[in-house]
């Protein structure tokens, strides 16, 4: 109970200088947040308020719940894109049930360790996922530098030679706030021509409040929200736990995978419940976190309570930050989280990997659909591993002789994708009266694999020939005896599992 009870306590605080730094970092982020939620609530088709009630309740409560300190979650565009017929079609009451249904499914997933499938993801399907975000956060900054003054390309300029360069002066405070505070600073002053946040929507006032959907608790409303909850949990389970990895990598942790699905579904369920839509881990925000410092939940807390005290009390001047100011800090961030290395890395990477990064890149930035670039990149991971292991597959034949015996040593991993070559090996070979198959060095995997043992068995014995099988380690062979059809008379088992 103690070891739990320090654990838990580490993770919110260490020190009093990593506590500043984690108080320091959430301030950036959630004014990085504000343009964000009010753009993702413009894609959704809803008001402004939905984005932002969202990204302070979710930033609040996965601070808590979360299985990855220091990891940003919020209302994002790929949730937002799912909803957004729904919301035509139906109104934002049902965007609400949607969530808290999307959050229960999540909770569900979290309770059946489907965070396991993680697993699966190579580094190549990450790396693509992360070069390609890096790609649609630079895009994404772009109409904000079309149809404007000079001024707002000279702010930009400022913003990011502040970011770079005044690290190399002082670390005491976090450069992207120090740009943000000196840029907002002088266009108020000077009353520059630059876009300011509150042209993107009106800000909210006052504190949140409890809400729940006004929908009429039917079979139809099921039927209605339950394609988009299902689509929306998947989507935001996958995101959180592909930036939770990237999270891990940059501050060379772990984190708990299974709590962060729990958390996620706890925090849309809250979003929902005080007006928000529902979110995900957004790696965007989460990198600024990290690279102002941010090392604990404290960093995330303070981030969702300082977006809500700065839409509560200083509305007024948050709708006056210049908008170069936040696209400089995302630039930043989008350079920040570009894999460079993985560029020279495609010559000396095997081109199987390199062409599942680049498809990943493409297929997302082609889509703005995440979950379709990793899904490409898992699908052709998959397609590429089970050729390797196919490769990996050899049969040689030894007679005796008077050919009237011959052994067949079969060696690597008899299923699906090799059973062909498998089968062909005892096709068009001199005929031996006596044949026996040696599999002490194979494994059968599937019942593909059983099924052409079956095959091959059943041509040589209509022959003539008489045929023994040796050597199934323990697993083959309790595969061999659920499934196979031919008598199983004279198989014998190896003496080494393998």
């Amino acid at each position: 109970m103690t070891s739990t009870l320090a654990r838990h306590r580490a993770q919110w605080f260490t020190d009093a200088g990593q506590a500043r730094r984690d108080v320091l970092a959430g301030i950036v982020v959630a004014l990085a947040l504000i343009p964000e939620a009010i753009g993702f609530s413009i894609i959704a088709g809803v008001d402004p308020r939905v984005g932002l009630y969202a990204s302070i309740a979710i930033a609040t409560v996965i601070s808590f719940l979360g299985g990855r300190p220091a990891m940003i979650s919020a209302a994002t565009a790929a949730v937002a894109v799912v909803v957004t017929p729904l919301v035509r079609d139906h109104g934002v009451p049902y965007l609400f049930a949607a969530t808290i249904l999307m959050g229960m499914i999540q909770i569900a997933a979290g309770l059946a360790r489907l965070d396991l499938l993680m697993q699966f993801v190579s580094r190549s399907v990450i790396t693509g996922f992360v070069n390609a975000l890096a790609v649609l956060i630079f895009l994404a900054q772009l109409p904000q530098l079309m149809g404007v003054t000079w001024h707002s390309y000279a702010m930009v300029a400022a913003g990011l030679a502040i970011i770079y360069l005044l690290p190399r002066v002082t670390r005491a405070v976090p450069s992207p706030l120090v740009g943000i505070v000196v840029l907002a600073a002088i266009s108020i002053a000077m009353g520059l021509p630059v876009r300011t946040v509150g042209d993107m929507g009106r800000l909210p006032e006052g504190l949140l409040s409890l809400t729940w959907p006004n929908v009429p608790l039917t079979l139809d409303t099921l039927r209605i929200i339950l394609p988009y909850s299902l689509t929306m949990a998947a989507v935001g389970l996958l995101e959180s736990l592909l930036t939770a990895q990237i999270v891990d990598d940059m501050t060379d942790s772990d984190s708990d995978k299974r709590r962060e699905c729990l958390g996620q579904g706890g925090a849309n369920i809250a979003a929902a419940l005080v007006g928000g839509m529902g979110g995900c881990a957004m790696i965007g925000q989460s990198v600024i976190n990290v690279t102002s410092g941010g090392r604990r939940r404290l960093s995330t807390l303070v981030a969702g309570v300082f977006l809500l005290f700065l839409l509560a009390v200083l509305g007024p001047v948050v709708g006056r930050i210049p908008m170069p100011a936040l696209v400089a800090v995302m630039i930043m961030v989008s350079i920040g989280t570009f894999s460079w290395n993985s560029i020279p890395n495609l010559r000396r990477h095997p081109p199987t990997s390199s062409a599942v990064m680049l498809v990943t890149v493409a297929v997302v930035v082609a889509t703005r659909d995440l979950a379709q670039g990793v899904l490409a990149g898992v699908l052709l991971s998959g397609i590429f591993f089970a050729g390797k292991v196919r490769r990996m597959f050899a049969v040689h034949r030894d007679a005796s002789p008077d050919g009237a015996a011959a052994t067949y040593r079969v060696t690597g991993n008899i299923f699906f994708a090799s059973v062909d070559r498998f089968t062909r090996a005892f096709a068009g070979e001199e005929p031996s009266r006596h044949v026996t198959i040696d599999v002490s060095a194979a494994h059968f995997w599937d019942i593909s694999g059983v099924g052409a043992l079956n095959k091959i068995l059943t041509k040589l014995r209509r022959d003539g020939r008489a045929v023994e099988v040796i050597g199934y380690n323990r697993a083959s062979a309790d595969l061999v005896d659920r499934f196979a059809l031919h008598d199983k008379t004279g198989v014998e088992l190896g003496a080494t599992p393998h």
